[in-house]
């Protein structure tokens, strides 16, 4: 179990400094009222402040939507597929809390595109058995034409991921996997990773930079869907990478560029008010998380409850197959019966209902992503739709 990712001693309660490692231009709309200070900022008063316009008279306190994809010649920016000033912003926040240099994409899987476009041919890339299926998906896509060499490991057995680096390339990591929650020794396995010659790509979608900081551990770069928990509004699509070496930060951004994965400036802005809450979106759904966990190992309709001990996300298997799991989520009236996660509404579906997702993952699991409602409503109503379930048999 990582130290980092636990109640007692996580990033959550760590001060940090603003952005120190950065590949952006020096743009208006990209400074911060934290630029202002030399004293390191708490992650809740981090979100809050970063990206915001400088502190002259009648500026505006939000970072303006800049709906423009072309800019004067003689500056910075030139072309919005580079850079633009809602962009900047955000990727200040999201460069800052995680340690890095951000760059942000249209959607998760731009971002986790750009990051495999990044390896040579033949590399070899070792990843979860169980992991983000739009991501597990393109992984064997790549080895099925022979783009890519993958090796497929338990993340939290780490003599396994420590084995398999070996001649590889990057060692690419959820913690907690989506969707088992299994979790990672992050340093050893970075370790051996670096040990190997190896990049180490950390998912910290789930865990978010309030409960982990993978690059503090050593990781090379941090994947995000900020669709999830960073935007945490359930009304847009994006994704990011986070790097501290200004070279790898470089060829990242050059991926975006590439490939056109940019962002549009009024989702940029979405999901810039949406980060602004983050500390306190994650303080509520974990603790109601803690809470309606523990109460689920009691229930008879429950054969498993899958939870670490923290973050907002958890999975249960049900004793009466995929069908009984198919009922609960159908009977559930404050959770919501829909994909995805992170939002401020909790959502549950069974991910095996998806023909892509991975055959490890059991037909009767439940993903259970919660939002901020109260902890008690949420038992209730999720304790009726599982009592539903032993009643209909079905």
């Amino acid at each position: 179990m990582l130290t980092a990712a636990t109640p007692e001693d996580n990033c959550h309660s760590k001060p940090l400094h603003v952005l120190t490692v950065s590949v952006h231009c020096d743009c208006h709309y990209g400074r911060s009222v934290a630029d202002e200070t030399t004293s390191p900022l708490r992650p809740e008063t981090f979100v809050v402040t970063a990206g915001r316009p400088p502190r002259t008279p009648d500026a505006p306190l939000n970072t303006p939507i800049v709906p423009a994809s072309s800019f004067i010649a003689g500056g910075p920016m030139e072309y919005a597929r580079e850079d633009a000033p809602s962009a900047h912003a955000l990727e200040d926040v999201i460069g800052g809390l995680e340690g890095g240099s951000a760059t942000v994409f249209s959607s998760g899987m731009a971002a986790a595109g750009a990051a495999m476009d990044l390896v040579p041919q033949g590399a070899v890339i070792v990843a979860p058995s169980a992991a983000y299926t739009g991501v597990a998906v393109r992984l064997r896509e790549l080895h099925a034409i022979g783009r890519i060499e993958l090796r497929i490991v338990e993340v939290d057995r780490t003599p396994d991921v420590i084995d398999a680096c070996s001649g590889a390339h990057v060692l690419w990591l959820e913690s907690p996997t989506n969707p088992l929650l299994q979790v990672a020794d992050l340093p050893a396995c970075i370790d051996a990773a670096h040990a190997a010659g190896a990049l180490a790509l950390v998912d910290n979608t789930f865990a978010t930079p309030m409960l982990q900081r993978p690059l503090r551990d050593g990781a090379d770069i941090v994947l995000h869907s900020v669709t999830k928990a960073l935007s945490g509004h359930s009304d847009l699509l994006m994704g990011a990478l986070v790097a501290t070496d200004p070279e790898l930060a470089d060829r990242i951004r050059s991926r975006r560029v590439l490939l056109g994965g940019a962002t549009s400036a009024f989702d940029c802005y979405l999901a810039l008010r949406g980060i602004r809450t983050l500390a306190l979106r994650i303080e509520q759904a974990q603790a109601s998380a803690r809470v309606v966990t523990e109460r689920l190992r009691a229930h008879p309709a429950v054969s498993r409850v899958r939870y670490p001990g923290f973050g907002t996300i958890a999975a249960i298997e049900m004793t009466g197959g995929p069908d009984a799991a198919d009922t609960a989520c159908r009977h559930a009236r404050i959770w919501t019966h829909a994909t995805s996660l992170g939002g401020v509404e909790s959502l549950l579906e069974r991910r095996r209902r998806w023909a892509l997702e991975s055959t490890t993952v059991p037909e009767s699991l439940i993903r259970l992503s919660f939002g901020i409602e109260h902890a008690d409503d949420l038992w209730a109503d999720l304790s009726a739709a599982l009592d539903a379930s032993l009643l209909t048999g079905s």
